[in-house]
Parts: structure tokens; C-alpha cells; sequence
């Protein structure tokens, strides 16, 4: 079910499309990533596949990365997305994630994705702590969300890692092969600013 979207920035104010970070690079997807992303993904899909919904799918065929890069192309996306590309410095697709601006004032959802090659090496957990105090950092955005199913605790383990505190879980529908029906909602708040 689509819900309307209730963006939390005003047009215009973005985050950077460019993020180098030691020795990973965090950057917007480039028509050139199409193979890379792909080849990624389907090294992947047996890795990602229980927590992929059926409508991600597409997303392991050549046609459905050129849709998916044709819409991270646009800054955000039409849904309200800045999609990202996590590297290496060789430019070596290590994973994804995402910033969404779809759950209302004040709010914005991070989402992420590894390789399976490179799994365990603190590959998400580093972008995934960058692009949070970026989210922080945006004029009117308060607390970041990180959702996932209750049993996915990898996703978990790297939301707590990196200072989100457990805020609920609450029932969903199950739409990939993993889900549990029930769903952890991660949050993070912008530290208080002093005098405020």
C-alpha cells in the first residue's frame, strides 16, 4: 500500500552527494555503477533475498538496475530518496544506503544494504553512522528512523552500534521470505544544542 509522502525538507536543501570517509567513499549512484550495482547484488541475492520484499526483485536483472539508477539519479527520487553507493577507494561497490525523506516532519529513514563479500569488516556500520549525522546536520530534521524486521539482527546490531536506542516493535505484513510480521523501529535524536 502507497501512503502519501510527507517530506520533512524543504525543496532544495539536500544532503552531499559526496562523502569520503578513511578508506570508503559514500557517493550518489552514477549511470556508470549499472554493472557494478548489478554484479553486486546478484553476488548478494542469496545474502539479501529474506529481507527483500518480491517487489525488489527486479533489482537482481540488468533492466530492473537501469530503472533503479535512473531513479536514484534524480536528487531525491520521486518517493523522496537520496541514494547512495558505498565504495572503496578503487571505486569497488561494497554495499548501498539510503536516506528517506518519506515519514513525516522532523524525520528521515536510513536504510542500507552490504555485499556479502564484505560483510563483517564494519563496511555499514562506518557509512551508516556518516550518513546519520548528515541526516542530523539538515535544517528541520530531528531523529533518523532505522526500520527492519524484528529478526534481523545484523540490520539491528549496526542501528545499536551506532547509538540508536530501540524505540518500538509493532506488527507489519510479511512481504519478504525471512519477515516475522513484526517491526523493530530504530531512532536516534539530534543532541539537545546548548542553550536550546
Amino acid at each position: 500500500m502507497q501512503t502519501e509522502r510527507s517530506p520533512a525538507l524543504a525543496p532544495g536543501i539536500t544532503p552531499p552527494e559526496r562523502i569520503i570517509l578513511d578508506e570508503l567513499l559514500i557517493r550518489r549512484w552514477q549511470p556508470a555503477d549499472l554493472l557494478p550495482r548489478w554484479k553486486a547484488m546478484t553476488a548478494s541475492f542469496d545474502h539479501l533475498r529474506p529481507w527483500w520484499d518480491d517487489s525488489l526483485l527486479d533489482l537482481a536483472t540488468v533492466d530492473g538496475q537501469r530503472t533503479y539508477g535512473e531513479q536514484a539519479m534524480r536528487w531525491p527520487t520521486e518517493r523522496g530518496s537520496f541514494r547512495y553507493g558505498i565504495f572503496d577507494l578503487a571505486e569497488t561497490v561494497l554495499g548501498g544506503a539510503d536516506l528517506h525523506d518519506r515519514i513525516g516532519y522532523g524525520a528521515i529513514e536510513l536504510g542500507y544494504w552490504c555485499h556479502v563479500s564484505h560483510t563483517g569488516n564494519g563496511v555499514i556500520t562506518r557509512a551508516a553512522a556518516a550518513l546519520t549525522e548528515i541526516a542530523l546536520a539538515l535544517p528541520a530534521i530531528d531523529r533518523v528512523e532505522i526500520h527492519c524486521d524484528a529478526t534481523n539482527t545484523r540490520s539491528a546490531a549496526v542501528a545499536r552500534r551506532i547509538g540508536f536506542r530501540l524505540d518500538r516493535i509493532g506488527p507489519r505484513e510479511k512481504t519478504a521470505p525471512a519477515d516475522s510480521g513484526r517491526a523493530m523501529c530504530w531512532i536516534r535524536h539530534r543532541p539537545a544544542r546548548p542553550g536550546s
